[in-house]
């Protein structure tokens, strides 16, 4: 078989039509791009807690197998451990993959999980699991919490929306950003579920500020807020057991107060790994307080290291910002690790006992399935978002100053 000939541009005469050639870019490349773009620190963090959580995980899963076994079957002591460490690959492969996305990719595929799962949550009250007096869960062959994955849609979605407002400033955005946010906690509290309420009204409440709104009109809304969850109190009695043990200040019994003496336990150094016994009473010790459990084997200090860690990722998220030209991705990823950084100190506050209780657990750390992969789906897109060509020179400036080129521009 004979090589195909290839002419001259001479040859094909001056009105020969040439093709463009498709640039095939080999995986390789795409690696290298990836590398070059990506907030390597972010990562390091990232990777960090998510060892952590793995040790954490190892140390409070035999509290949680003995408090979940029977006189008839008795549970492996590391079978939570196990499944994290599966569950944890799966989501270490989630994350990276979607960080591989462009920033438009990374906003479609926001949105479209964003209305599926909104679509979800309508269905929960219906045909959802009920686990502790709350029906939050769908079965879809694993357990999955659609307000989990609708966290990132959130914001994604209202970054969005709210992002417009440089396409014609007259835009009325805030407005169905409001709007959706209520429908979004209105279908929580059928669950009911008020700490994921107050965790999406703390995402609301960022991006509406970083895109303009008005401090009279968010004084307002704060009024309408302080009205709902006094509904709250008096409408759901789960909220107002919570409420009224945590301003009581709890007994030997509660919660809180477990968690709270757990965390103690352990003085500065802590007993070291599988040498605690206050765990053995915490309920969830391997979800939602499983900070206590790092505080009574591991001691105060390692608890101070894992604040510390969460505080240099979220300011490391936000200075990543710095210079940022793109709206968008200036509202995505504050409305992403508001996420984040709220779910993180809320669990950590419950523990310390300086809030009451909400049922969340801590990110990258606690066990779970469908909320570690959510967790790991949010920071996907926060690494997508956040990706940056060093070599591009960037116009930067304050929000305002986008806004304001953006207005001057033909």
């Amino acid at each position: 078989m004979n090589a195909p000939a290839y002419s001259s541009p001479a040859a094909r005469g001056p009105g020969a039509y040439l093709p463009p050639v498709p640039v095939q870019r080999r995986w390789r490349d795409s690696i290298r791009i990836w590398w070059r773009e990506i907030d390597k620190l972010l990562l390091l963090l990232i990777g960090l807690l998510m060892t952590i959580g793995l040790v954490a995980v190892a140390a409070s899963s035999p509290a949680s197998a003995a408090r979940l076994s029977t006189g008839s079957v008795r549970l492996d002591e590391l079978m939570f451990f196990k499944r994290h460490l599966v569950f944890q690959s799966m989501g270490l492969v989630l994350m990276i993959g979607i960080s591989f996305l462009s920033r438009d990719q990374a906003r479609r595929l926001g949105i479209l999980v964003g209305g599926v799962m909104l679509a979800l949550l309508f269905v929960v009250p219906f045909i959802g699991e009920t686990v502790n007096g709350a029906r939050r869960w769908i079965n879809l062959g694993i357990s999955l919490q659609p307000s989990e994955f609708l966290k990132p849609g959130f914001a994604i979605i209202c970054a969005w929306v709210l992002s417009w407002r440089l396409r014609d400033p007259g835009l009325p955005v805030i407005l169905p950003v409001t709007g959706f946010f209520v429908l979004v906690a209105g279908l929580l509290m059928l669950q009911p579920n008020l700490g994921d309420a107050i965790l999406f009204g703390g995402i609301w409440l960022v991006m509406v500020l970083l895109a303009g709104m008005p401090w009279q009109r968010i004084a307002a809304l704060g009024g309408v807020g302080l009205i709902g969850l006094t509904l709250a109190y008096f409408l759901y009695d789960n909220a107002r057991n919570r409420i009224d043990g945590f301003l009581a200040g709890g007994t030997a019994f509660d919660q809180v107060d477990l968690a709270q003496r757990t965390i103690t336990a352990g003085g500065w150094t802590g007993t070291g790994l599988w040498l605690g016994i206050r765990k053995m009473n915490l309920p969830e010790a391997h979800t939602d307080y499983i900070f206590s459990v790092i505080g009574e084997e591991f001691g105060l200090v390692m608890c101070a290291v894992i604040v510390m860690l969460y505080c240099a990722l979220v300011m490391r998220a936000l200075l990543r910002l710095t210079g940022e030209d793109n709206f968008f991705a200036v509202l995505a990823a504050a409305g992403l690790v508001t996420q984040f950084g709220g779910q993180a100190f809320i669990n950590i506050l419950v523990n310390l006992k300086l809030f009451p209780s909400k049922g969340m657990t801590l990110p990258l750390i606690s066990y779970g399935g469908s909320s570690t992969l959510a967790v790991c789906f949010t920071l996907g897109l926060l690494l997508a978002i956040t990706r940056r060509n060093p070599f591009l020179a960037r116009e930067g400036g304050s929000l305002r100053d986008l806004i304001e080129r953006k207005e001057e521009r033909p």
